[in-house]
């Protein structure tokens, strides 16, 4: 006998499948997406999907659900995009796509930020809450005004890469060599040097409805403050988004630059507490709430 659910028509449909999410799902994917008015556009969905690894559900090779991991070493992973078609939800299909993940995933531990919707499931399946994530965004009416940095800010160079990939380890508590190769080629690179030792970096690149700021990293907020209007001041007139931690305090001055919090999600981890900054750097900024 063969299960049947009903979509949002009343047409009887057969039981939702797991199935590997592939390049031929993308379109699908962005329209799911779009209906949660998620900005994310189909090169944003690309570049996820050839980063880390995709689940599915079908229902008659029609799409219903998306979730994508990002492994970060042999210990940690990222978890994000995880979307069930309005018309599915409560039928125990984001259940089977985290089930799904936690088995691929294996024994790492597993970072995500989630909505208030998501955060009951996400409990039942052993994530506790550790932060929060501040969305900033606007068009950029005017160039922000300069911050004054000790050290130089300046162009990356390739042989900044090992002391970028330190930091971020620092900052992050996870091997992100992977996420980094693969947002460098795509985003203008800065970085803090301070007495010849690069002492934090920044990114900002194309993405969603305009530019996204972030990861970034560095010893301090002066540093991190500065970093942020460098790569936002060429942007002047765009839509720019930046999405801190509640911890990096970056709030109430992105505020005064004109960038208001427009919402907010909780960052959840299962397994391993992440470890503490020791001061070396801290992540102020994420690369965006799916990658972190």
């Amino acid at each position: 006998m063969t299960a049947v659910a009903v979509d949002n028509t009343g047409t009887a449909t057969a039981s939702p499948r797991l199935v590997a999410l592939t390049a031929a799902h993308l379109p699908q994917a962005l329209a799911l997406s779009q209906a949660l008015q998620w900005p994310y556009r189909l090169e944003d969905w690309a570049f996820a999907l050839a980063l880390g690894h995709g689940i599915a559900v079908e229902v008659e090779e029609r799409l219903v659900g998306t979730a994508l991991w990002w492994p970060y070493g042999d210990s940690h992973a990222s978890a994000g995009m995880i979307i069930v078609a309005p018309w599915a939800q409560r039928r125990g299909i984001g259940r089977m796509l985290m089930d799904e993940l936690l088995r691929q995933a294996g024994g790492r531990t597993i970072i995500l930020n989630s909505t208030l919707e998501g955060r009951s499931l996400y409990a039942q399946l052993g994530f506790v809450a550790y932060g929060a994530i501040h969305q900033h965004q606007a068009v950029l009416a005017s160039s922000p005004v300069a911050e004054a940095v000790s050290g130089t800010i300046r162009d990356f160079r390739a042989d900044d890469h090992a002391a970028i990939l330190a930091l971020d380890r620092a900052a992050s508590g996870m091997a992100r060599a992977n996420l980094i190769d693969a947002l460098f080629p795509i985003a203008a690179v800065r970085v803090v040097e301070r007495q010849g030792t690069v002492r934090g970096y920044g990114c900002a690149r194309q993405w969603g409805r305009g530019i996204v700021v972030g990861p970034l990293v560095a010893a301090d907020p002066e540093a991190a403050r500065a970093l942020a209007v460098d790569l936002m001041a060429p942007h002047v007139g765009y839509f720019v988004r930046i999405d801190v931690t509640a911890a990096s305090g970056l709030t109430p001055w992105l505020l005064d630059l004109g960038l208001p919090k427009v919402g907010e999600v909780t960052s959840m981890v299962r397994g391993q507490p992440l470890p503490a900054s020791d001061g070396v750097a801290t992540l102020f900024a994420l690369s965006n709430q799916s990658l972190g």
